[in-house]
């Protein structure tokens, strides 16, 4: 089986080429072999490029632990620039299905190559039996949180997927790696979260560290950062643009007019090589 490693920010995964590769007959165990840093290829998880009848191409996402998610930010930047870098569909401007519907997508072109894609991501989802959550009302913002004898204030937001927000003062390995797995199996999410831990600096920057639901702390989320802009406003903490840093890189944010989310990131291939199985 022939595959891509490509990252964005650092949010890195194996790609499969469907439209010339046989389809997995098991992806999520795939997905699992393929990411493990030692004995497999290594990344943040499996995404497969395939056909679509709607769109330009299909994108589906499965994680380091094999669960098949929604969506992911960096990584449709990334599907955008094989598409057009493979000839698949050579235009600046794509339609990418996933599993939150078909997303727009802007390329940026220098030599024939794409260094940068901005992303329509959609309308956030803000009603919490969409998001899911199981809080009552209209909207979960800065809504009081009790993890291990501590009360977090959080705002929830869906891209597709569902995130979990919480304003800190500092960014800590023990917010990261203690507080984020909890609050992705709290039973307020029925289908887990990925929590997001947000150091505002200005009105127009933060700062943030993701816990991805089945994945661990990566080093860049896509969606949890449209996640960030849009919690920022609805809390009264930060401007409708803005600039997140993550561990990976920056992204560039705007909650616009049209109340749609638009992502702009990097998108690197890092090397190609055989998988000796690709079932």
């Amino acid at each position: 089986m022939r595959f891509t490693k490509m990252h964005g920010a650092g949010n890195d995964y194996v790609y499969v080429d469907c439209f010339h590769e046989r389809m997995p007959d098991d992806p999520g165990a795939l997905a699992r072999r393929v990411s493990d840093r030692h004995f497999g290829i290594g990344g943040d998880g499996l995404v497969l490029i395939c056909p679509a009848e709607s769109a330009d191409a299909r994108m589906r996402m499965f994680n380091a632990d094999g669960s098949e998610a929604e969506m992911c930010g960096n990584a449709i930047r990334c599907v955008a620039k094989y598409v057009y870098e493979q000839g698949i569909a050579r235009k600046k401007e794509l339609k990418i299905e996933t599993g939150r519907g078909v997303l727009s997508l802007e390329l940026d072109e220098e030599n024939g190559k794409i260094e940068r894609v901005r992303v329509d991501m959609g309308e956030p989802i803000l009603e919490p039996e969409r998001i899911p959550t199981t809080w009552p009302g209209e909207r979960v913002v800065d809504a009081p949180l009790e993890i291990a004898g501590r009360t977090f204030r959080v705002t929830c937001v869906s891209m597709g997927n569902p995130h979990c927000v919480t304003f800190v003062d500092e960014l800590t390995d023990e917010l990261v790696f203690g507080i984020g797995p909890v609050i992705e199996r709290d039973r307020h999410f029925p289908n887990r979260v990925n929590a997001e831990f947000v150091r505002v600096l200005s009105p127009g920057e933060v700062r943030m560290r993701v816990w991805e639901r089945g994945a661990g702390e990566t080093l860049a989320c896509g969606t949890g950062a449209s996640a960030v802009c849009v919690a920022g406003v609805l809390s009264g903490r930060t401007e409708r643009e803005i600039v997140a840093h993550l561990p990976g890189g920056d992204l560039r944010l705007q909650w616009a007019g049209d109340n749609h989310v638009y992502m702009t990131g990097p998108a690197v291939e890092v090397f190609s090589g055989d998988w000796p199985d690709g079932t």
